[in-house]
């Protein structure tokens, strides 16, 4: 069976050539890359609002560098601000932030990994579930 299928935009798509059988439902997220930005700037403000050790502080400054130089490509870098957003994560992680501060920093890094589609997967499993 041959497919010729053009451009698609949706959060899921199956092209089957035979039977599918879905178990547990299929959901999606879609992030514009407004949402993105958004999430970006309160991911910046919830990091410079939480108390950080100098080194830390450096460090997750530079990832956030990082992660905006990719949001401000022409067509976002997913593959340049997955990495980078995936250490800024760690980073607040071993500090301790993720857990003090709550969904003032994991709400936007949720979104910034959901925005990142597949490469966002590693992140999403960094997060703690509650919040």
């Amino acid at each position: 069976m041959t497919f010729n299928i053009g451009n698609q935009n949706a959060a899921n798509i199956n092209n089957v050539g035979r039977d599918q059988h879905i178990t547990g439902g299929q959901t999606g997220m879609v992030v514009t890359p407004e949402q993105a930005w958004q999430a970006y700037a309160e991911l910046r403000a919830g990091v410079r609002a939480t108390r950080l050790d100098p080194a830390t502080s450096v460090a997750a400054e530079k990832e956030l560098g990082d992660v905006e130089s990719g949001l401000r490509q022409p067509e976002p870098d997913r593959a340049r601000i997955a990495p980078r957003l995936e250490r800024l994560t760690r980073i607040l992680l071993a500090a301790g932030s993720l857990a003090s501060a709550g969904s003032a920093l994991v709400a936007p890094i949720r979104i910034l990994a959901q925005f990142l589609g597949a490469l966002g997967a590693p992140i999403l499993g960094l997060l703690p579930i509650l919040a």
